[in-house]
């Protein structure tokens, strides 16, 4: 296997490993995105976005969580995706479709200098029913407020699809309380969610919301931005905060908005960073790939 370039982003704390494959050259199975994705061995992120051409939009991301394991959507990735391919010259568009396994994405960027401080993404509607996460029990029916069981506590729960399975829990004390990772992996296994969950511990604070975030495939990670935007659709339900609100991550913040009475979309905007690029070595990548 030859080298491969690749850039190392962060979005608002959230990282990720990018590799720009317009051409479609590179081959990369689960066991090689782990690799990648290892904070240890590898350069370490929380995901890995292959940046791909597509037939009906400007770019596919093709995006994969630190397990390996392809997921639909990602929030600040595509920010991040958005920040590479105008700052590399693949597009010179500042409004950008995207193609995601969750749909056609539509982001806006903000540009100061030639350079992408901050992207707007047009989430989409959120899905409520239990069909849209998927979520076991009437697939019409929805789970908002209902008591969720976890290791002797109980929550208030709210199940959000922001493209991806969320469980929304809230509570009454400061999230850094909440011991997420013990509780983060039980949830994220729960079986009424067969596809697995992202799980959210969020409090209503002045102004806005706080989250913590045990995100499906990856652990707790500094943000999310699809748990951004189902944390304020569930605390809006809710009764808790407005239709705007800003989501306050250890990682920073997120502006989410829930056009509810108009188009039922959720817009996110939030800042991106670029970190470094570099070039995985040849030999490294050979020994951690798959047979061809």
């Amino acid at each position: 296997m030859t080298e491969i370039r690749f850039g190392k982003y962060n979005g608002t704390g959230n990282d990720f490993v990018l590799i720009d494959d317009l051409e479609g050259r590179q081959s990369l199975d689960a066991a090689l995105i782990a690799a990648i994705c290892d904070r240890h061995r590898g350069v370490g992120a929380d995901g890995l976005i292959r940046v791909a051409a597509a037939p009906d939009a400007d770019f596919f991301m093709d995006y994969y969580n630190a397990d390996g394991r392809p997921s639909q959507m990602c929030g600040n990735g595509i920010r991040c995706l958005a920040k590479l391919a105008y700052e590399r010259g693949l597009t010179d568009k500042r409004e950008l479709a995207v193609s995601t396994r969750a749909g056609l994405k539509h982001v806006s960027l903000h540009v100061q200098g030639g350079r992408v401080d901050r992207v707007t993404v047009d989430m989409g509607a959120p899905g409520l029913r239990r069909r849209d996460l998927p979520m076991q029990g009437d697939p019409d029916s929805t789970f908002q407020g209902e008591s969720v069981e976890v290791d002797g506590r109980s929550f208030k729960g709210w199940a959000v699809s922001m493209g991806n399975p969320h469980l929304v829990l809230f509570v009454d004390t400061d999230p850094q309380a909440i011991d997420v990772e013990r509780l983060g992996p039980v949830l994220e296994h729960d079986p009424r969610f067969p596809e697995g969950t992202n799980v959210e511990f969020v409090a209503a604070a002045d102004p806005g919301l706080v989250v913590r975030v045990w995100e499906r495939g990856v652990g707790e990670t500094m943000v999310c931005g699809t748990g951004a935007c189902a944390s304020l659709v569930a605390a809006h339900l809710a009764g808790l905060v407005g239709a705007r609100s800003v989501v306050r991550f250890p990682g920073g913040l997120l502006d989410i908005e829930w056009r509810r009475d108009e188009d039922d979309r959720v817009f996110m905007t939030g800042g991106v960073e670029r970190s470094y690029e570099g070039t995985l070595d040849a030999a490294w990548l050979g020994a951690r790939s798959g047979p061809a």
